[in-house]
């Protein structure tokens, strides 16, 4: 299983208010065998799993706010980042009131099952971040729609 160990800074562009990453200062093609292969990320003994991101000619790896403050760091923080190939399968957890809305509706279920881990996970976690139950019934009918008409997930 490939795995690289390096230092970088963790950086966040000046005109973004959260959106924070890591450069990835290696050939990631060469050591994982293609451009944007998933990754487990290492960074002060908190892992998370995520897919390496291409632009331009460098390699990139988000760090989202769950992740900074599982590894208690901060764009500007000097760390130590292990990536490894991650050839887990990736699987969704999807709450029972989602499914079974989703489950009403074989051609809904179907286009949900054919959705990348990525747009499974974007849809359920929309849902569940509802903080009122009017709120979560208002998305998951919402869900159900969007896939009825192939549309992507939210944003």
């Amino acid at each position: 299983m490939p795995t690289a160990t390096f230092e970088t800074v963790l950086q966040r562009p000046e005109d973004e208010a959260t959106a924070t990453f890591i450069e990835i200062p290696l050939d990631v093609r060469a050591v994982f065998g293609r451009a944007r292969p998933p990754v487990t990320v290492t960074m002060n003994g908190y892992t998370y799993r995520s897919t390496v991101a291409v632009y331009g000619n460098g390699y990139f790896l988000p760090v989202n706010k769950t992740n900074r403050a599982g590894a208690g760091v901060d764009a500007g923080d000097r760390v130590t980042v292990v990536i490894a190939s991650d050839d887990a399968e990736r699987t969704v957890d999807v709450p029972d009131d989602l499914a079974s809305a989703i489950a009403a509706e074989p051609d809904v279920a179907a286009r949900f099952d054919g959705l990348s881990y990525s747009h499974q996970r974007q849809y359920v976690g929309w849902v569940n971040e509802a903080k009122r139950t009017e709120t979560r019934q208002r998305r998951i009918a919402e869900t159900v729609g969007r896939l009825r008409e192939g549309a992507p997930p939210r944003r």
